[in-house]
């Protein structure tokens, strides 16, 4: 059995510390940051069908903040 090989290779982009909120809030939501962006891109180019993904309570991204500051700090 050969190992997990995505179909697209990866890309990178810089993001910063809300990359980590952003990951918070997608798994609220039971999805994954990729998911999410893949929905955002299909929705920027306007793709038929296409639709902006839901967004999770702000709460939740102000718990996961406060948390990765106090284990910074």
């Amino acid at each position: 059995m050969s190992p997990n090989q995505p179909k697209t290779p990866p890309r990178q982009v810089r993001i910063g510390d809300t990359w980590y909120d952003f990951d918070a809030a997608a798994k609220s939501m039971g999805t994954e940051r990729a998911a999410v962006i893949r929905e955002l891109i299909d929705w920027y180019i306007r793709e038929p069908g296409a639709k902006l993904p839901e967004r999770p309570n702000r709460n939740v991204v102000d718990v996961a903040r406060a948390a990765r500051q106090k284990e910074e700090a």
